[in-house]
């Protein structure tokens, strides 16, 4: 059975943005691995055309930007939508009971199945479909955006905490 994590880089007040802070080397060498070592993706749509970035190659691209395109490339990507009419290579679209259709992934796969966006992970917590939360919080104070909690959580329990890469501390949680 399948493991679903949600996992993402965190400022100390909380929260989420890509566009505000960028991992350093140490820390985007872990999150290659880690993408490789996944059995795939939950994506919401927003994230997902985010994302869809890595699907065509850039002549300026560093080898560690080349390195993690392909991984995401190569990842099976599940898309919860009721927008999308279609999804791009290596991905499926969820339409529907989003909570069958977790569960059956869970269900058929093996691994880990990570979840993209704090508001799929708070809904899919909401379902009791969250497995683990890993924090990688990030010595910046944002004051603003989008938090990495979407909304209340039962209470957590800290299972793990690591320091990866040059400034970045990984809290695991799991549900109490």
């Amino acid at each position: 059975m399948a493991k679903i994590v949600f996992a993402m880089n965190v400022s100390l007040d909380g929260y989420v943005d890509h566009d505000a802070f960028a991992p350093g080397q140490k820390l985007f060498r872990h999150w290659i691995e880690q993408t490789r070592a996944q059995t795939g993706s939950i994506y919401g749509r927003v994230l997902y055309e985010v994302m869809r970035y890595w699907d065509e190659d850039d002549p300026q691209w560093t080898a560690d930007l080349r390195d993690f395109a392909l991984a995401w490339r190569a990842l099976p990507k599940w898309v919860v939508s009721r927008s999308l009419k279609s999804v791009g290579p290596n991905a499926t679209l969820i339409r529907g009971d989003v909570e069958a259709a977790i569960r059956d992934l869970k269900a058929k796969h093996a691994g880990e199945i990570d979840i993209g966006g704090p508001a799929l992970a708070h809904s899919l917590g909401e379902m009791g479909l969250v497995d683990e939360y890993r924090l990688y919080v990030r010595p910046v104070v944002l004051g603003r955006g989008k938090p990495f909690f979407a909304g209340p959580r039962p209470p957590l329990r800290l299972v793990a905490n690591e320091l990866i890469g040059e400034d970045a501390m990984r809290l695991t949680y799991v549900p109490a």
